[in-house]
This record gives C-alpha cells, sequence and structure tokens, in this order.
C-alpha cells in the first residue's frame, strides 16, 4: 500500500486490533499459507510478476463486518487477477481456504466481542469515504510463532496491467 493508506490503516489497527494479539502491522493477505516446499520459487514468481505488471488501481470502498471484527473493504480486479494468476501457477499446493474466492481487506479489528465490532463498525462506518490508491508491491512472509519474517517485498514495475 502507499505510505498514506498504510499509515491511515495502521492507525486503525493499533487503536482498534487486541494489543495481546497484533503482531502484524496493517495488510492486505492475499494467501494465507504455502507449502514450505516452495520457498525458492515463490519468491521467484512474486518478483517476476511485479516485474511484468503496473501498481493495481484500489479503492477502500467501505467496512467488512468479521462478525467479531471489522475490516475496511477493499476494491481491486487487477489485484485480484494477479491474484488469480499466483493462484493457477500453485494450485494443487494451496490449501482450501486459498483455493476459495478471495474477498480483499485490512483487518483493523478482529478476536472481539460482536457488540465491540458493531460499536466499531458503526463509528467508523459513520465517518468513512472512499480513498483511492494504487497497491505498490507483492510481500511475502513467514510466520515464526507468534511473530513474522519479511522474506521480501517486490514493487510493482512493468507496463501490463492486470
Amino acid at each position: 500500500m502507499p505510505a498514506d493508506i498504510f499509515s491511515w490503516a495502521n492507525s486503525l489497527r493499533s487503536q482498534h486490533f487486541p494489543q495481546s494479539r497484533n503482531w502484524l502491522k496493517a495488510h492486505v493477505t492475499l494467501f494465507h499459507s504455502f507449502a514450505p516446499s516452495l520457498r525458492d520459487e515463490l519468491p521467484r514468481m512474486l518478483a517476476r510478476i511485479a516485474g511484468e505488471f503496473s501498481a493495481p488501481a484500489a479503492e477502500q470502498s467501505g467496512l467488512m463486518d468479521l462478525g467479531g471484527g471489522t475490516a475496511l473493504a477493499i476494491r481491486s480486479p487487477g489485484m485480484l487477477a494477479i491474484r488469480d494468476r499466483i493462484a493457477e501457477h500453485f494450485w494443487h499446493m494451496l490449501t482450501s481456504q486459498d483455493q476459495g474466492g478471495k474477498k480483499l481487506h485490512i483487518t483493523v479489528q478482529n478476536k472481539v466481542s460482536r457488540d465491540a465490532a458493531l460499536a466499531l463498525q458503526a463509528e467508523l462506518g459513520a465517518r468513512l469515504q472512499p480513498r483511492y490508491f494504487a497497491f505498490t508491491g507483492l510481500g511475502l512472509h513467514l510466520y515464526r510463532n507468534p511473530e513474522w519474517e519479511e522474506v521480501g517485498v517486490w514493487k510493482f514495475r512493468g507496463k501490463e496491467r492486470a
């Protein structure tokens, strides 16, 4: 995400995500898990895709109700097309969760009571305005219980539109 969108979303996450569970900064998850056997191939593919495609346009288009949490809904057909390309390449290695459809979002609150989630949705919904941006790149992280280790970040720099 561009710095201004990241800063805004990360501030919301810092304010509303339970601190005892908040191990990550604001992000948009494209996949939850990849097989360890892809450790060498996956970074090469992400670098190739980032070099081929221009930054996909996106819109923060509202809120997403997570039941016990709240997220910022993100609309980006281009990023979903890039995700589909990655999923197609690794299809037989994906978990069932990652083989399903994807709704892009930035989680700002999770694992809270339903009442707390609804209260935040009412608060944010009253003042939320659409924000337009372009994704800046792709990132890959490894889970190192309970922390995350950055493997790499690849900036979009190509000419092709997704």
